[in-house]
């Protein structure tokens, strides 16, 4: 599916991008992980979700240099950008005027314990201090593949992806389910009783960048302060509480008529499975031509020198060799 050329912006003010970004090679973050995981464990029980804390959660392929050359390339006028992360920042990462680094410890609520579950940070970013009411979220791993029209994506109504395949959910949250899949039910629970009539679709949201609004994110943290302070206590994912932002969020928009939703999935490549060398040929052949695309690290824990793994960098760098204006060019730079 092909979005329309882009347009001239009706609205002027600016989006803003917001990224997620983990370096976990990093020996200083992995000891901090590796200790906060013993410790919440033991006091936490069989609570781990499924894939909550392997390796493939946190490594660094490179993802993030290669989204902002997509992002430059396919959207030059975005707004400003938003790294948040845990004290840390890429070497190859230039300082610009363009892009602030946001520590976990200055976002989240003060005196925190230290945070690896995707879904606890990513309920704080609309409190990111001057982001523009309109942004884009995004994991490292999302990349846009084709010009960003932003009429097209938030207009009157913001766009979200429904993932075509129906999921079979079952009645209640179980340790087997993705987060995803556990974050559905929940969904269709809270909406259930808040709206006479709602009927769920056992459909999971698209990995895709995340057309938001921080006014709705403000107003939906009014609406659910309980499941946004269960979000806010976890320390590594639960299959007991499941993300907001990935389901709940896009789901109450489109109930609340702040938002329409399609299905589409252009291109989900996922390096573990048997398939993925052939999504990436599918990936070079139709770069320039999908709304967005994502490379999702299901390799676990292999090593870092794996194939499949080194497949990622040396694929994005034949599809985006220029760099941003956010990477030092000078190797000895990065080398600093």
């Amino acid at each position: 599916m092909k979005t329309p050329a882009p347009r001239r912006q009706k609205n002027a003010a600016p989006i803003d991008i917001v990224y997620l970004w983990v370096n976990g090679a990093d020996p200083v973050w992995l000891d901090k992980r590796q200790h906060a995981y013993a410790a919440w464990a033991q006091k936490n029980p069989q609570e781990l979700a499924v894939f909550g804390n392997v390796a493939g959660r946190y490594r660094d392929n490179a993802e993030l240099l290669f989204s902002l050359r997509a992002l430059e390339l396919f959207f030059p006028d975005h707004g400003h950008v938003y790294l948040v992360t845990d004290g840390q920042t890429p070497a190859w990462l230039r300082p610009s005027s363009r892009l602030t680094v946001v520590d976990h410890r200055s976002l989240l609520a003060p005196g925190s314990a230290p945070v690896f579950d995707s879904g606890h940070i990513e309920s704080w970013l609309h409190h990111i201090p001057g982001l523009s009411e309109r942004f884009f979220y995004l994991n490292d791993d999302v990349f846009f593949g084709q010009p960003v029209d932003p009429e097209w994506w938030f207009g009157e109504r913001l766009k979200v992806f429904l993932e075509p395949a129906c999921a079979r959910h079952p009645d209640t949250l179980t340790p087997q389910a993705t987060a995803l899949v556990n974050a559905s039910i929940q969904s269709g629970q809270w909406l259930a009783q808040r709206f006479p009539g709602y009927r769920h679709r056992a459909q999971v949201y698209s990995h895709t960048p995340r057309a938001m609004r921080k006014s709705l994110m403000h107003e939906l943290e009014r609406l659910a302060p309980d499941w946004f302070a269960q979000v806010r206590s976890t320390v590594f994912r639960s299959w007991r509480i499941p993300p907001i932002v990935p389901d709940l969020a896009p789901r109450w928009m489109v109930q609340a008529g702040y938002a329409e939703q399609q299905e589409l999935n252009p291109l989900f490549i996922s390096t573990g499975e048997p398939q993925a060398a052939q999504q990436f040929d599918t990936l070079l052949t139709h770069f320039g031509q999908l709304p967005f695309f994502c490379i999702n690290d299901t390799c676990d824990e292999a090593d870092d020198d794996d194939p499949r793994l080194l497949r990622i960098a040396h694929t994005l760098q034949k599809l985006l060799p220029q760099p941003s204006s956010f990477e030092y060019v000078d190797e000895a730079c990065v080398a600093a």
